[in-house]
């Protein structure tokens, strides 16, 4: 499963979906309440799916809520859930409430994750560790077992999972973080594999420096004009996520050119 060269790369960054693309298409987007998570959320919503936040706090995932309302699209729903915390249970009871509402789910994006803390191998916290682990690696985990036999179900269904520069490459200082994308890479590809067979498409997107709460916390001396917005990366979340990449399977695409070294998203 090798990485798409720069030419199909940059045919993804120009691609322009139709407008009614994902119509009457039902995506599950973690992590919805701010940054990529949130705007993914409504260019879905604005391209005809109907789309269910999930995350932590509440108050955010209202504000999307009501700005994608605002907007004329489709009714979105609220799933307040704390990854950190959340059981298998809660996975499988939330797929049952996603198909008693709706009755189908055709695409997830899994876009939660938490940074951690950038240190030193040697002196990287146990605790840490394990917070990254269960969010980025864990949570994942259970909640692909949960929505698999739903999205199977699903025409042309979509998983997508985000990684990082350093989920490619091992990178100094970057630790749990780090490992927890190759981990995130790794479990595309065996998902992926599986599902070659049928319609389901899964996928890695590694979005790049953007300006996020996240990117802000890793690099607090950095610009943050200088950087392409969630908005700027949407082209290749939409193509994913839509009918045209039915032929794009167990790929990890970089949303943006290569950072010259140093940088990480």
């Amino acid at each position: 499963m090798e990485r798409l060269e720069k030419p199909i790369r940059k045919l993804f960054v120009e691609y322009q979906i139709a407008d009614n693309s994902l119509k009457d298409r039902v995506i599950l987007v973690t992590g919805a309440g701010e940054g990529i998570g949130r705007q993914a959320a409504i260019s879905y919503a604005a391209h005809g799916a109907t789309v269910i936040l999930l995350g932590r706090t509440v108050a955010k995932l209202e504000a999307v809520y009501d700005e994608i309302e605002s907007l004329g699209y489709s009714q979105p729903a609220i799933i307040p859930m704390d990854l950190m915390g959340a059981t298998k249970q809660n996975y499988l009871d939330m797929v049952e409430t996603i198909e008693t509402q709706f009755g189908r789910l055709d695409g997830v994006l899994h876009n939660a994750g938490l940074l951690g803390v950038l240190s030193p191998f040697d002196q990287l916290g146990e605790d840490t560790f394990d917070e990254v682990m269960q969010v980025n690696v864990k949570a994942q985990f259970l909640l692909t077992q949960a929505i698999m036999p739903l999205v199977k179900k699903a025409p042309d269904g979509r998983i997508i999972f985000t990684s990082s520069t350093v989920g490619h490459e091992g990178r100094a200082f970057w630790g749990a973080y780090s490992i927890s994308k190759f981990a995130t890479e790794g479990m595309m590809q065996i998902v992926a594999d599986e599902m070659s067979n049928t319609p389901v498409r899964v996928n890695a997107i590694n979005p790049g420096g953007t300006r996020t709460g996240m990117r802000a916390k890793a690099f607090p001396a950095e610009d943050p004009n200088l950087l392409k917005t969630a908005e700027d990366i949407m082209p290749l979340y939409l193509y994913l996520m839509g009918p045209e990449s039915k032929d794009v399977n167990g790929q990890c695409i970089d949303a943006q050119p290569k950072r010259k070294p140093g940088a990480a998203s």
